[in-house]
């Protein structure tokens, strides 16, 4: 994802950018906020928090009890504009549902924003449609244990979602293939939570991580960000050489044990990104 231009100070707009603050404060952990934890989590006076919330709700894009504040579905209108109008996720949707059509594996198409990455297209069969079409062996004819093996998605997979980047297989490929200095910058100073007892948290086995990735141009994480999740990314690139984003595939286990993600799905996700390079 590119940097955001810079700006002259005369043509900031301050109270815009505290009004998104409070809007950028609500997500999974905290989805109903009063004044003062509006206040906390933006950096703003409970004063300033509170007006921008009722003016927020005001316009449509909150919800409110007289106390606690919550997104309202017109918030939507932002995201909704986004997967319509932009060109990356226009650009891949039909790919990644020849591949889930093809595998029953779920696949996502990820931007790096910030700490985390952004899931701006995804596709994915579910268990049900896979055993109406025979599909409840893994995605190239090996067969599993049993059909309740079969792990279809993560908790959370959706157009929209924002997931830690050090822990997911698309967030290493992103900030592997970030320059130097800019990844430097990216870790100068920042905590990596640990999500499960595999996350690896310190900064030396991060860097040593992205190098590998780096090398072998694509990543597998497994059980970092949920446990029995595992999760295979390569780089999407365009004619320039330019890493625009990260495609995956997100497999169980069994499909994992069953040895087809390294022999067959990551190939699958090569040659997808490559096929889609003269599009991006």
């Amino acid at each position: 994802m590119n940097p955001p231009p810079s700006i002259a100070k005369a043509d900031f707009i301050e109270g815009m950018a505290k009004g998104m603050a409070v809007l950028e404060s609500f997500d999974t952990e905290r989805q109903r906020l009063n004044a003062t934890l509006a206040a906390q989590r933006a950096g703003l006076t409970r004063a300033a928090a509170r007006r921008h919330l009722l003016t927020l709700a005001h316009l449509g894009y909150l919800e409110t009890d007289g106390r606690y504040f919550w997104l309202a579905p017109k918030v939507l209108r932002f995201s909704g504009s986004y997967l319509a109008s932009a060109r990356l996720p226009r650009a891949v949707q039909p790919a990644l549902n020849r591949l889930a059509a093809y595998t029953g594996d779920s696949f996502s198409v990820a931007v790096l924003e910030g700490d985390a990455v952004v899931i701006v297209a995804r596709s994915a069969v579910t268990a049900s449609d896979a055993s109406r079409q025979g599909w409840l062996s893994s995605s190239l004819g090996h067969p599993l244990r049993q059909a309740q093996d079969v792990r279809w998605t993560a908790h959370g997979l959706h157009l929209g979602a924002r997931l830690p980047a050090h822990a997911t297989s698309t967030g290493r490929v992103l900030l592997a293939n970030l320059p130097s200095a800019e990844l430097s910058a990216w870790l100068k100073g920042r905590l990596l939570p640990r999500l499960t007892p595999y996350t690896v948290t310190d900064h030396k086995g991060m860097r040593r991580i992205l190098s590998e990735v780096r090398q072998q141009d694509w990543c597998l994480a497994s059980e970092e960000h949920e446990l029995g999740v595992h999760a295979v990314a390569v780089p999407l690139r365009n004619m320039a050489g330019q890493t625009v984003a990260a495609l995956n595939a997100v497999v169980s286990t069994a499909r994992l044990q069953a040895g087809v993600v390294q022999a067959e799905l990551l190939p699958l996700l090569q040659s997808t990104a490559l096929e889609l390079r003269p599009a991006l």
